[in-house]
């Protein structure tokens, strides 16, 4: 495989998790971002630890779903990362989906 290929397959599958992330975000309670990985969870369980005076965070996560796009399965039940760098975790806002009465869809 050339490297034109192998980028050409790389940019479709970027494409094609983006996709995948758009159709569920809505599903999901919480956005992680660490330093390797990006992950939806519906629960979030965040401990600074200390070892020795070396501090890292263990991060817990419950029905997550993992940006990895050479993961064949990103949905998973429980994830543990440690991870020596920031974590950050924000709350997704759960907009209303209900479409409006008078648009094209309204009964």
């Amino acid at each position: 495989m050339s490297a034109e290929d192998l980028e050409k397959y790389e940019t479709e599958m970027e494409l094609s998790l983006y996709r995948e992330y758009r159709d569920i975000v809505g599903q999901f309670a919480y956005v992680v971002e660490t330093e390797r990985r990006f992950y939806l969870a519906n629960g979030v369980d965040v401990q600074v630890r200390d070892a020795d005076g070396e501090v890292y965070f263990e991060v817990r996560m419950s029905d997550a779903w993992v940006w990895d796009m050479y993961r064949p399965a990103r949905f998973v039940k429980n994830v543990r990362v440690i991870t020596f760098k920031d974590v950050n975790v924000e709350e997704l806002d759960k907009p209303d989906l209900r479409l409006p009465e008078d648009g094209p869809f309204g009964t």
